[in-house]
């Protein structure tokens, strides 16, 4: 399975909660402190690192705030060294 993680700019975020009703993990909570413009921001809350690096959090974003990182699969990280040999 992919694998992923987001970093949210807090200090852009209003809480609007978009975010939250579209992660497919459901990884997504909102904060209970808040922000220096008084809105509670979403927060990445995956301690089973079940993020898949989707983007549905960014795209459905209105404020932009979201950065997405995919992560290489194990598989991938495997094959390359094998595909390397195989050339050489």
């Amino acid at each position: 399975m992919a694998r992923g993680t987001v970093v949210v700019d807090t200090n852009r975020c209003k809480g609007c909660e978009l975010c939250t009703t579209v992660c497919p993990q459901h990884v997504l909570a909102m904060s209970d402190v808040y922000n220096t413009r008084g809105y509670r921001p979403a927060m990445l809350v995956d301690p089973e690192e079940k993020c898949t690096g989707c983007t549905l959090c960014a795209v459905m974003c209105p404020d932009a705030v979201w950065t997405v990182y995919r992560l290489p699969t194990v598989a991938k990280a495997l094959r390359a060294p094998a595909a390397m040999a195989l050339a050489a």
